[in-house]
């Protein structure tokens, strides 16, 4: 069995970073995905999908930490997962996210690193976890 997403978007905003009870640090963030393309009048359309993705992998939390903020281009591949949850009305909800962790997660910048502390400008920094 297979479960595997493959995206490349940007991301909406700033990664929510943070601690678990047993002091691992995790990540979360949402990435935008699009779609382009012209109606049969010619005129462009485009459709745009908003994905919830949750980093718990510390090698990529690091990475998340350290260079990704707003409006940062990703290509990141991890699995889908569905989190059942009840809200403060009592009320069963589910959450679909893409969970990156373990050792079949990538996550690659595809932008050029901007930190000072980074040790080149490379186009991409890889991490695969």
């Amino acid at each position: 069995m297979l479960n595997k997403v493959t995206l490349i978007g940007n991301i909406t905003k700033d990664p929510d970073i943070r601690q678990t009870s047993d002091g691992r640090e995790l990540a979360n963030f949402s990435l935008a995905t699009n779609e382009k393309w012209k109606a049969k009048d010619g005129t462009p359309k485009e459709k745009v999908e908003y994905h919830k993705i949750s980093v718990f992998s510390q090698g990529l939390v690091g990475v998340v930490k350290n260079y990704v903020k707003k409006g940062t281009k990703l290509y990141i591949e991890g699995q889908l997962q569905t989190r059942k949850w009840t809200d403060n009305n009592g009320v069963d909800k589910y959450t679909t996210e893409i969970v990156l962790q373990n050792f079949n997660s990538n996550l690659q910048l595809l932008n050029k690193v901007e930190k000072q502390e980074a040790t080149s400008d490379n186009d991409v920094y890889e991490a695969d976890f």
